[in-house]
């Protein structure tokens, strides 16, 4: 999305990439030398240009930034392809900033591609199979008894597993492999809970996985016999709390929770992939409500997913949150104005504040693994061995210090291996910073920092 006189950083363009290889071609393609009567429009919210390609005529390549969407006339499958990832590039840098992007009028090709969008915008949706089906109030009942069978069915089977496991000793698990757990994984799965079946197969990545394996082997059954006992006794749980459970074992739900509107400070956005899908997490901070939401959208693999939301610009938008204790997430709803420029950013906690705060919301969710959390005047450091008392260390060594050096966070392992580790360093220069992140019993990972400047922008690590 974009506003008037405010154009996409690089980051924010190479998000929408649906993998490292189009990230890479789009790179190339971002420079004035392959393209030709280019153009944007903050009217429309467009963007335009004609790529020369191998062949004769050059593609013609549109993007609706309000979306976005894409339309280029290369064959490529993926979306958005490298022409329109090159293309948005090009209006984001320098030269597009300097005229070779200029303001003007779409051609008619490109105002057909944007008319017949508008057009399909305003037709009401129909109605899906889904919604068809779910109009009989006593069929979806029986449907949603079916599944809570098949779910009690599911974790019964679990919870004889994991006795079974314990009666063996946790040396046997060492000895069965991965096989052990991605059959019962697939069982889970038979059983329609998901949430259950992901976290059954990260088990077997547990045994010999170095020193201190068994405890976390038996920290992790722990959960899982927690998490099936807690769907077994549901009657007795209070709703927020059976709320929690039905999402953790990955059971259908809807925002139901009533709109609320504000001005939603875009925090973080990155990715996680895998084989088959693509998971964007964006988080949004509230001005006025003073909380934090947690949007999810999905993709296919080679797909990126469609929403994108610029990490430092504020969305006047209502948001609906999920049912469930210490829920953030939340579904976008109704946008009223485009995203634009603020200097509001969290107020922040300290190292110390931050690991309480997490430890209250695992009171109504025992099987969180991070919460956000923003921390205020730490600097990235590398701790000596021998660390004084209230200090956290990690295997990597690098920490997040508050500046009077009275505690710090160690880092998780997925920060140490990101290359936003490094930048988070080159951002601080020993000095303290404005973090943004994921707090959890693995570490602290950041994804957003703000140098200690008066109306310093926010830069994305993840």
């Amino acid at each position: 999305m974009t506003q008037q006189g405010v154009r996409w950083a690089a980051d924010q363009v190479l998000a929408l990439a649906p993998d490292a290889a189009s990230r890479k071609a789009g790179s190339k393609l971002g420079a004035a030398g392959p393209w030709s009567e280019t153009g944007y429009s903050t009217t429309e919210g467009a963007v335009w240009g004609l790529c020369k390609g191998s062949g004769s005529t050059p593609y013609r390549t549109v993007v609706d930034t309000t979306g976005p969407a894409y339309q280029c006339g290369c064959p490529s499958r993926k979306f958005p392809c490298k022409h329109a990832l090159g293309l948005l590039l090009l209006w984001a840098g320098p030269d597009g900033a300097d005229g070779t992007v200029p303001e003007s009028e779409p051609p008619e090709w490109a105002e057909r591609w944007l008319a017949g969008r508008r057009e399909r915008a305003k037709q009401p949706e129909a109605p899906s199979s889904v919604q068809r089906k779910g109009s009989d109030p006593e069929a979806v009942r029986r449907r949603a008894e079916r599944r809570a069978e098949r779910a009690t069915a599911g974790t019964t089977e679990l919870e004889q597993r994991l006795t079974d496991l314990l009666r063996g000793g946790l040396a046997g698990a060492e000895q069965a492999g991965y096989g052990l757990w991605e059959e019962t994984a697939r069982r889970m799965v038979d059983a329609q809970v998901p949430g259950l079946a992901a976290r059954v197969q990260e088990l077997g990545a547990v045994p010999a996985s170095g020193p201190g394996w068994p405890v976390r082997l038996l920290e992790e059954c722990a959960l899982l016999h927690l998490l099936d006992q807690a769907w077994l006794h549901r009657e007795r749980l209070p709703e927020p709390l059976a709320a929690t459970v039905r999402t953790r074992l990955g059971l259908p739900t809807t925002a139901d929770g009533p709109p609320i509107r504000d001005r939603w400070l875009v925090l973080a956005q990155h990715d996680a992939v895998d084989p088959k899908l693509t998971t964007r997490r964006i988080w949004l901070y509230g001005a006025e409500s003073d909380r934090t939401a947690l949007l999810l959208s999905f993709g296919a693999a080679g797909r990126a997913p469609e929403l994108a939301l610029p990490v430092g610009l504020a969305l006047d938008a209502e948001l609906s949150a999920y049912p469930g204790g210490r829920q953030l997430r939340a579904a976008l709803g109704e946008r009223f104005a485009e995203p634009e420029p603020t200097p509001l950013r969290p107020a922040g906690l300290s190292a110390a504040e931050a690991t309480a705060a997490y430890g209250t919301a695992l009171r109504d969710d025992p099987w969180l693994d991070t919460w956000p959390v923003t921390l205020r005047d730490v600097i990235p450091v590398q701790a000596a061995s021998g660390a004084g008392p209230g200090t956290s260390t990690s295997t990597s060594g690098w920490q997040l210090a508050d500046a009077d050096g009275r505690f710090a966070l160690p880092l998780s392992a997925a920060a140490v291996a990101r290359p936003g580790l490094w930048k988070l360093a080159a951002i601080s220069g020993g000095a303290p910073v404005t973090v943004f992140g994921e707090c959890g019993h693995g570490g602290f990972t950041p994804l957003t920092a703000w140098p200690d400047q008066p109306g310093a922008e926010p830069i994305p690590l993840s």
